[in-house]
This record gives structure tokens, sequence and C-alpha cells, in this order.
């Protein structure tokens, strides 16, 4: 039997049903303050896309430049495609990233790999030939 994924003691389902009052107290300090504030124009229409999403109305993956979204748990089951700068990275939501932001499961930075020094970079290369 597989072990059913909690949140704080809350089912999937439970949080899916409780009002936003409910969700902040199961929060940490830094989301539910953000979210008292309230929410903008922008993260509304995000939450609207991915309800529209979750019902299949929506044919296009929903993307999103909004980095510092804080992820709630109507998310939950939708990948969102989140700008990391150059492209579009696709993040998938479950209920264990619930109160972090979007931008922390995209990266922006890649692993450098350098190739060989090239002609001049050091004193023994600059009487090599160019062939």
């Amino acid at each position: 039997m597989a072990k059913e994924k909690l949140f704080r003691g809350k089912t999937v389902e439970e949080l899916e049903s409780i009002k936003m009052e409910d969700t902040l107290k199961l929060l940490k300090s830094r989301p539910r303050r953000a979210l008292k504030r309230g929410l903008s124009e922008q993260q509304i229409k995000l939450l609207k896309k991915i309800a529209e999403a979750k019902q299949g109305k929506r044919k296009r993956p929903v993307k999103t430049h909004l980095r510092n979204m804080v992820i709630l748990p109507e998310m939950i089951g939708v990948t969102v495609h989140v700008h990391q700068g150059k492209t579009f990275e696709p993040v998938m939501i479950n209920e264990l990233m619930i109160g972090h932001r979007l931008g922390e499961f995209s990266h922006t930075r890649r692993k450098v790999s350098h190739s060989a020094a090239g002609i001049g970079a050091t004193k023994s290369s600059k009487s090599a030939s160019v062939k």
C-alpha cells in the first residue's frame, strides 16, 4: 500500500478544500506575510490560468515570469513553465512545494564548463603554431 502524502498533517484533498485563512496558518512566516499583503493582478491572472489548466479548459502550457509567486495548494498537480531569463523551464508542482516560491525550482545559472586555453593565453602557447 502506498504511503499517503501529507503536508503538515493534511492530505492534498484537505489542502485544496480549505480556505485561504486556514492555509496561511500552515505556512511559515515569510510566505504568510507575502500572502497577507495581498496578491497582485498578475498573480491573480496566474491563479485563474492554473484553475483553467486543472479543469482541462486550457490547451497551451501555463507560462509565467512570476518567479516570486508563493506556491499555493490550488496549484498542486499543474505544470507551470517558469521563465529563467532566456527560456521557460517546466516545473511540476507537488504538495511538498507549498509555501516555496516558483523561482526556487527554476535555476537561472548554469554550470560553467571551459574548454582548453586559446592561443596566447599562456606564455608557452604564444610560440605554438596556428595549424
